[in-house]
């Protein structure tokens, strides 16, 4: 209970702060690229419950709907990137929309980023260690960890780190290190 009112009080007072940079990030997506700005992904929840997570649109439409590390082998995510899509998603811009998810109850600030529904062997490694029954996040201990260069078993275990280890502090360190890793651009791929 104390996380839940946690979390709505800052996506509270971060939605008031940065309405600017959600308006200009909406416009900046609408006026470079057909299509809607903000794109709908079905991703999994708590306990591998399916829900619409939104984010600001940084791919083409038409993009194939797989993990970025699933692209990699196939094609190169970059030829898929709108106008502005590499630059929104190296700031963490295209994420702002994921505080509508907070506020509904589909997200945490802090929890384990969520997979996206064909993501099957992150969701059975993460069923496999009991990391399905916490509720997904904007960021995470495996976020602050590597991001997008660590494998999927590291991932896992950094995330069962979190749930064995969570606390109001481990949260905050978490959201800290997660702003310093954004301002530097940390292991941010794509």
């Amino acid at each position: 209970m104390i996380k839940r009112t946690i979390d709505i009080t800052v996506v509270f007072f971060a939605v008031i702060l940065a309405t600017p940079l959600i308006t200009l990030t909406f416009l900046m997506v609408k006026l470079t690229s057909p299509g809607p700005a903000i794109y709908w992904s079905q991703r999994v929840g708590q306990k591998n419950k399916i829900f619409n997570m939104p984010k600001f649109r940084s791919m083409r439409l038409g993009t194939p709907q797989i993990a970025t590390h699933l692209m990699n082998q196939q094609s190169k995510p970059d030829q898929f990137l709108t106008p502005v899509g590499g630059f929104i998603r190296k700031s963490s811009l295209d994420e702002l929309p994921q505080l509508w998810s907070v506020l509904t109850g589909d997200m945490s600030l802090v929890g384990p980023r969520p997979a996206l529904f064909n993501q099957e062997d992150l969701i059975a490694l993460r069923t496999e260690k009991g990391v399905h029954v916490l509720k997904p996040g904007i960021t995470g201990w495996a976020q602050i960890n590597g991001r997008d260069e660590i494998p999927i078993p590291q991932k896992v275990a950094l995330d069962a780190y979190y749930l064995h280890h969570q606390s109001l502090l481990l949260d905050i360190k978490i959201i800290v290190l997660t702003v310093i890793k954004v301002l530097r651009r940390d292991n941010i791929t794509h």
